[in-house]
């Protein structure tokens, strides 16, 4: 990117010679076509050098966001999908039921009992028929049951502790996280209160009759100081993003802002109202805490939220993304500091813990010295500017899927998922962006929280199951003005999960971003989500 606010990239035009390097042919016949003329395997054994005159072009975009390495596109593929944008969207599952499969050829469900192992789990996962479902459920755990043979919970060990009796854990996750599964059986098995553990509610939300959020904390965590789950409780089933609400994303985000605003008002002394907070009191909070005299008095630096949306399991038994497939949402905050050690039981020095919004803080700094710019103005000139690369004028050049005065969503110009969109801040009054939490008045964190749930929207109606959900939040204390606070929305696609080339920040797309853009914003359209 330059700071003249465009996007630049490189064009490989491959044509180049190989030397024949082998020493040995193999001629071998492949099979036979449909006239029974032999296939064989000639072609694979050039006679001599091999000169390719032109190879399709790859466009290599490195990411404005440095840290992210680059994108790599096919030309050859992009321009078929710039031809027929509706081919970006995967296809939708077909319906499973080995019920109906085993009746039809005159046998017994019970054969179900029998299968291995790795095709009940395949089973759990594909299966749209409840019937399937209910007697893996049974395979699974030991359910206990109403005289009508429904489920009222599970059979637990002797013992304060009371674990429940599991089978299969494996199996008993992937058939409660089916979407078919009837909700008897999730909420027994999954979802209500202290099903999955004895990590306590300190939270909640409720709007109306339809949305109740359950706040858990998790002591026992990966993050210093725990972390809370925002979790649809057992009255709100929502397995899917077509059942999500905005009075459901609302709340979800109501959580995460009044427990990070809670815990930074208990480090400030600050007094708190009665629980839970009114959106009213959560700003007048919030105003509280940002006119603080010194914010690096508190102990946390900056917050830590994500969202893993989308069970899936293996087969072989690879997970192959989130916990539970109930919507919910986590979140912490990172301390400014640990105790520090080298080797020995004694400190001997600080230890600044991580935090991933200092790349974005490292690269404003860095792209300020070279250019004498700041980073994010020009980013949104370039996006709102935007030029295709293919130098086709008359198809879609916009990246922008949904915004309003406050955020942006749009679709990054080098996208490391192949379907990734990004929600960032936008400059307030003053110029300056909201880069924290307690930066965001109440109308940003409402734009914020709607930008998600489009998002979320416009994936899941292309047939996006999986997404990621990251946020990149400055440091609390952080001087910059210029840094927003982003969101970065990642599925996770059937042919794409990832190998080598990602690893080394080599991302592989078959897409114009200004094609899947256009399908994005189709998608938002279909569902009757209007700009807003």
């Amino acid at each position: 990117m330059t700071p003249e606010g465009t996007f630049v990239y490189g064009i490989h035009k491959p044509a180049y010679r190989v030397r024949n390097l082998r020493s040995r042919t193999r001629i071998e016949n492949l099979g036979v076509d449909q006239h029974g003329s032999v296939v064989d395997n000639e072609v694979n054994y050039p006679p001599d050098d091999v000169e390719v005159e032109q190879a399709d072009w790859i466009y290599e975009i490195a990411n404005p966001l440095s840290f992210r390495g680059s994108t790599f596109i096919g030309k050859g593929w992009a321009d078929r999908s710039a031809a027929n944008p509706g081919r970006i969207r995967l296809v939708e599952k077909a319906e499973v039921s080995l019920h109906r499969s085993l009746e039809g050829h005159g046998l017994a469900p019970a054969l179900i009992d029998t299968l291995p192992r790795p095709l009940l789990l395949g089973l759990a996962t594909s299966s749209t028929d409840g019937a399937d479902l209910v007697r893996l459920a049974h395979i699974s755990c030991r359910l206990l049951c109403d005289e009508d043979g429904l489920p009222m919970g599970l059979y637990y060990s002797d013992g304060p502790a009371g674990t429940p009796e599991i089978i299969d854990f494996e199996l008993f996750e992937a058939v409660a996280n089916n979407v078919h599964l009837p909700n008897e059986y999730k909420i027994a098995m999954v979802i209500r209160p202290g099903a999955q553990g004895h990590s306590e509610i300190m939270g909640d939300y409720h709007k109306s009759d339809a949305t109740h959020i359950y706040e858990y904390l998790r002591t026992n965590s990966y993050i210093g100081g725990g972390h809370y789950a925002a979790n649809m409780a057992d009255d709100a089933i929502r397995y899917r993003i077509a059942d999500l609400t905005k009075a459901d994303i609302y709340g979800l985000r109501h959580l995460y802002y009044q427990r990070c605003y809670a815990r930074f008002a208990d480090f400030l002394a600050i007094p708190l109202p009665d629980p839970p907070l009114s959106e009213e009191e959560l700003e007048e909070l919030r105003q509280k805490i940002a006119g603080h005299m010194n914010l690096s008095t508190a102990e946390m630096a900056s917050t830590l939220w994500g969202w893993n949306f989308g069970f899936d399991f293996s087969s072989s038994g690879f997970r192959l993304h989130a916990s539970h497939q109930q919507i919910h949402q986590q979140y912490a905050m990172i301390p400014n500091q640990v105790e520090g050690f080298s080797g020995s039981s004694d400190k001997s020095t600080t230890y600044k813990p991580y935090s991933s919004g200092d790349m974005i803080e490292e690269l404003i700094t860095a792209y300020r010295n070279v250019h004498d710019s700041s980073f994010f103005n020009d980013y949104i000139q370039a996006l709102e500017t935007n030029v295709r690369m293919d130098g086709r004028d008359d198809l879609n050049r916009e990246l922008i899927v949904w915004q309003d005065d406050q955020v942006v969503l749009f679709v990054p110009k080098a996208q490391t998922s192949q379907w990734e969109l990004q929600l960032m801040t936008r400059p307030n009054n003053d110029g300056g962006f909201p880069g924290t939490i307690i930066e965001t008045p109440t109308q940003v964190r409402r734009s914020l929280d709607l930008g998600i749930l489009m998002a979320q929207k416009a994936l899941a109606g292309l047939g996006a199951s999986m997404v990621t959900t990251i946020e990149y939040s400055k440091r609390f204390f952080s001087k910059l003005t210029d840094q927003p606070l982003i969101y970065c929305f990642l599925p996770k696609l059937p042919q794409s999960m990832g190998a080598f080339s990602e690893a080394q920040l080599r991302f592989i797309n078959s897409h114009y971003p200004e094609d899947f853009a256009l399908v994005c914003r189709q998608s938002l359209r279909e569902q009757g989500l209007t700009q807003e």
